[in-house]
């Protein structure tokens, strides 16, 4: 039922647009994020440092004082004979409470009759007491707004369970609605547990359920076995210079045999920064390409891309190799080459998807940063040959048995280890400047060459976050007998790649940037990074960057500013400075983060997991994993009816 339909107040509606909730189904599934629950403790059961609730009487008018950082307002209360000192942050409406008046208190006992209120209710006690949902909100909306909503869309919204009774009668689920009323409004602990089961078993149902979909869309695809000489592939190889690692040969073994076959592949490349994924990438196009077939890699940035340019140029030097972004000049003409099919080899960003770029004989697609591309990303470029092989890379990488759950669509390669000579990097997380400019300057008198990262590109009035264009003039000040540049992504392609030029050659030497240098930028010289606000940034995130100054024979050096005093931001970044371990990092990532920010638009048109976690809820996803193939393989019309709606959901062909 969409917002329109549900007739709401002007105020409702608003709140709906602030939130982004389009539908009532939107607004149901916006749960809470926490839930108190309050019960009265009497004065005698009071113990230092735990929560009470209690009513008590006004007994001193409350009197507010102002500080740097807000209000604080104090009065005192009679409770069971006893006069408690109540302290409470940010409550300047109590001024007006009358004396005599009953409150409840709801705070935390700091010992000597002294509470530190969280809330103060002028209801009833019988009305605070319960389960209370606590959720996301923004300024200017209450909590008590949020539910209101919430009620209102139950009691106008008719909801129909759509499960299965089969899975039901099983698991001894609760009806829908009854589970989605009682995540919002639970009388008790227990009713809360069923609706939590109810509504985790289905998100992760629904989420295998589609990969099944998925794979069983893939399996029916069949292509002709790719033949090539397994000599000229060996040849090419050994041009390369180097022996390959074991992991990095397991890599290429699984995936020529998956080219070899009659069925399309579907496999994921993930290993830390730094592992040479892009190698065995090269030898896969090279395969493909003595196999009689064309072959594009696919990346999220320019930069990215235009690094694999250099190095598909380089390790086929008599290959006709094209650069397709949408920055490139003379793009129509590029575009008919495309079309005539004078090319052997493509690496592109989202212009791959244009429905006027022709990929005939297509025969192997690669896509590089695997988790910023989504499905339905993944699908349009597959329309463009429904038979070519798909190769994902990810330098996010997860343990197997985390990543099968997670790219369950997917076979998976694991590179787990550096290439020899690789000397790793050393993180700190230091607070002032100072520290910062000293490495920076021993560096650069060394020879090296330093990235400076930045959040933001420039300067906003609502934040004290550090930006590019504040930081190079201060960098330029610093260090004036010095090269130093910006990079950014709102340089065009050509302001971009005179810079990088000019970064890799050496002639600059210092690099102040945003995270467009994340991936991409290979750069052996450089071996110092600082990272400025960095509790502003994602562990993998933090990985990627440093990985930068890791390409080389000599330890890096990453130094992670932040003057942040919130525990979790801190307990973050100290997790950087004792791994270098980028499988450990990114499932620490995955723990505190959650699967959709780390894995960005991977998920995108699969149901996503709002409840469910992949590293609590064990038997959930052993049940749903188990019930998912079943109700995929079931004749039963209720379970066909399911399957036909996931699928269309999904956007399934």
């Amino acid at each position: 039922m969409e917002i329109n339909d549900l007739k709401l107040t002007q105020k409702r509606q608003l709140i709906c647009e602030r939130f982004g909730l389009k539908s009532a189904e939107d607004i149901l599934n916006y749960y809470p994020l926490r839930y108190e629950q309050y019960s009265p403790v009497h004065y005698r059961d009071f113990k230092t440092g735990e929560r009470v609730t209690f009513q008590a009487e006004l007994l001193t008018y409350p009197a507010t004082s102002r500080f740097s950082k807000g209000q604080v307002t104090r009065f005192r209360v009679l409770y069971e004979e006893e006069e408690l000192k109540i302290t409470i942050f940010n409550h300047p409406w109590l001024r007006a409470l009358s004396m005599g008046q009953k409150l409840v208190i709801v705070g935390n006992y700091e010992g000597n009759n002294a509470i530190t209120a969280i809330n103060v209710y002028t209801k009833e006690l019988n009305e605070i007491i319960g389960i209370t949902p606590i959720y996301s909100t923004l300024s200017g909306i209450t909590q008590n707004e949020i539910r209101k909503l919430i009620a209102t869309v139950l009691a106008k919204c008719p909801l129909n369970d759509q499960l299965p009774n089969v899975f039901k009668q099983r698991h001894q689920l609760v009806d829908y609605a009854k589970a989605i009323h009682d995540i919002h409004f639970p009388n008790d602990k227990k009713a809360l547990s069923y609706a939590l089961a109810r509504l985790k078993y289905e998100e992760f149902l629904n989420f295998y359920l589609s990969l099944k979909l998925i794979n069983g869309q893939q399996s029916a695809n069949s292509k002709k076995p790719k033949t090539f000489s397994k000599e000229a592939l060996a040849a090419f190889i050994e041009t390369l210079g180097f022996e390959l690692t074991s992991e990095q040969k397991k890599a290429v073994s699984e995936i020529i045999s998956d080219i070899q076959s009659a069925k399309p592949m579907y496999r994921l490349l993930q290993g830390d920064v730094g592992c040479g994924k892009t190698v065995v990438a090269l030898i896969a196009l090279y395969a493909n390409y003595l196999a009689g077939y064309k072959g594009v890699m696919m990346a999220p940035t320019e930069i990215l891309a235009s690094q694999h340019y250099q190095s598909m140029t380089k390790a086929f030097p008599n290959l006709r190799i094209l650069l397709l972004t949408s920055s490139i000049s003379k793009l129509k003409e590029l575009k008919q080459r495309i079309a005539d099919g004078a090319w052997d080899m493509i690496v592109g960003t989202h212009s791959l998807f244009s429905d006027d770029v022709q990929l005939a004989d297509l025969g192997l697609i690669i896509t590089d940063e695997q988790h910023r591309f989504g499905v339905k990303h993944r699908r349009k470029l597959k329309e463009k040959a429904l038979t070519a092989d798909f190769l994902s890379m990810s330098a996010t990488p997860i343990p197997r048995t985390l990543a099968s759950s997670i790219y369950g669509d997917l076979a998976i390669s694991s590179i787990e280890s550096l290439p020899l000579g690789r000397k790793g990097c050393l993180t700190k997380l230091i607070e002032t400047e100072e520290s910062a400019l000293e490495a920076v300057k021993l560096a650069l008198n060394q020879g090296r060459q330093v990235y400076i990262i930045a959040a933001a590109i420039e300067k906003n009035p609502d934040s004290d976050v550090n930006n590019v264009n504040t930081l190079y003039e201060r960098y330029k000040e610093y260090l004036p007998d010095y090269k130093i540049a910006k990079l950014h992504g709102r340089m065009s392609y050509e302001e971009t790649q005179v810079t990088m030029t000019a970064f890799q050659s050496g002639e600059i030497v210092l690099l102040v940037a945003t995270t467009v240098v994340e991936v991409g930028v290979n750069v052996p010289n450089a071996t110092v990074m600082v990272i400025y606000d960095a509790e502003r940034f994602g562990l993998s995130q933090l990985h990627q960057l440093r990985g930068r100054i890791q390409r080389g024979d000599q330890r890096g050096l990453c130094l992670l500013m932040s003057d942040s005093s919130a525990d979790e931001s801190l307990k973050r970044l100290k997790i950087l400075e004792k791994s270098n371990d980028g499988f450990a990092i990114a499932y620490e990532d995955l723990k505190l983060r959650g699967p959709g920010d780390i894995l960005g638009t991977r998920q995108s048109g699969l149901p996503t997991l709002v409840l469910g976690n992949l590293f609590e809820d064990d038997r959930f996803i052993v049940a749903a994993k188990a019930d998912a193939e079943e109700l995929y393989n079931s004749a039963d019309p209720e379970c066909r009816a399911y399957c036909a709606k996931m699928s269309a959901r999904c956007q399934i062909d």
